[in-house]
């Protein structure tokens, strides 16, 4: 007991220190975003306030962990928008993604050595560039997940990714958060080409049937010089099969420049259909990142979708500036119909000081053929963020 005394106590006093010595850290969103659209649903307004509050230990022999609380408000008394899947003024106005809700954002706990971490609880999972794993950051309450990642880096350079899902807490509130059997495995290795990925992404819901949707690629991205001139390139090529038995591709094709202090990129990407019964899902997604900031694809349309896009973007009066026109089409045509549409995004962004971040931001999408129900939508978003970590 004598010899043990000492020890404990020296064990007791490195965690206590390693608590004592973490860091708190805070960030604050407020936002107004404003939505038209061309239907009998009312214009929508809404101020919202976005806090996160949370602290990170500090490490104590290859652990820490780390605690976050969110919570998302109106304020001002600007309200007026409809948040369906949370019942929020349901039908009355158009959809701002963006309920009130005060929740436990993250709670977890790691362990680091020598190339492996794995990491147990509530977190943010990102892989590649978001487009089948994402937190949909651009929205209030963003999506995190509960489970066990593990990762290593062996020492060829390879890296791997495995993570067991066992709840999706999507951006709707506790409420409608989902149970789910998710497995994400993924690996990637640097090549003279670039960065090379593959995974397997295997999504279920509990307690719903029929609901899986594999989804098995791979992703390569890489950057040269072009006759002087910074340039990249990505390509991306996915098979997915679903428990209701569609099998289809998801195919994306990147390239860009950059001159005169303008970064130009290029891009086609195709979420593909099966003969018009259903499309490429990529339900775990940042949804909002991709196909239009005005949000009309969040669901793939069944005649699936390609989208020809054009982004120009640099930097002026000391911030950023980016434009983007989208051209959409469905994969599969209907009736010889396959126009859906066509989507200007514009935004400016500036940092000022250390912590503060403003930024306005702009989305017009014009409704292709009628029979594909869209409607003419325009959404104005103004914002001012603080980070204070």
């Amino acid at each position: 007991m004598a010899l043990w005394t000492p020890i404990a106590s020296q064990a007791e006093q490195s965690i206590l220190n390693a608590l004592i010595e973490g860091k708190p850290y805070a960030q604050l969103n407020l936002r107004w975003e404003s939505v038209q659209q061309e239907n009998a649903l009312r214009d929508a307004d809404a101020v919202t306030l976005r806090s996160r509050l949370g602290y990170q230990s500090e490490n104590f022999q290859g652990w820490r962990g780390a605690l976050e609380v969110e919570a998302v408000r109106t304020v001002l008394g600007v309200n007026d928008y409809s948040v369906p899947p949370s019942g929020f003024n349901a039908g009355q106005f158009s959809v701002i993604a963006d309920p009130q809700t005060t929740e436990l954002d993250q709670l977890w706990l790691q362990y680091q050595q020598q190339g492996l971490s794995l990491k147990l609880g509530r977190q943010v999972i990102t892989l590649d560039n978001h487009r089948f794993v994402g937190h949909v950051g651009w929205r209030q309450d963003r999506q995190t997940f509960d489970g066990l990642r593990l990762d290593y880096q062996f020492a060829d350079g390879l890296r791997m990714s495995a993570a067991r899902l066992l709840q999706r807490n999507r951006i709707f509130a506790t409420d409608q958060d989902v149970q789910s059997s998710d497995t994400l495995i993924r690996a990637e290795m640097a090549t003279r080409a670039g960065k090379l990925s593959a995974y397997a992404y295997l999504l279920s819901v509990d307690d719903v049937a029929d609901s899986g949707i594999d989804s098995i690629g791979v992703r390569l991205v890489g950057g040269k010089t072009l006759a002087g001139m910074p340039a990249t390139y990505a390509a991306e090529f996915a098979a997915q099969d679903t428990d209701t038995g569609l099998n289809t591709d998801y195919f994306m094709l990147e390239g860009g420049l950059q001159f005169d202090g303008v970064r130009a990129r290029l891009g086609y990407e195709v979420l593909g259909s099966d003969a018009g019964r259903g499309a490429v899902a990529t339900p775990l997604a940042t949804l909002h990142k991709f196909n239009g900031w005005a949000d009309q694809f969040l669901s793939t349309p069944d005649a699936g979708l390609r989208d020809v896009y054009l982004s120009l973007g640099g930097k002026v009066w000391r911030g950023r500036w980016q434009i983007i026109a989208h051209q959409f089409k469905a994969d599969a045509a209907i009736a010889s119909k396959d126009d859906l549409g066509r989507e200007w995004n514009l935004q400016f962004t500036r940092k000022f000081a250390r912590y503060f971040n403003a930024g306005i931001k702009l989305a017009s999408y014009s409704a292709g053929d009628a029979r594909f129900g869209k409607v003419d939508t325009d959404k104005l978003w103004v914002w001012w963020s603080a980070d204070f970590s």
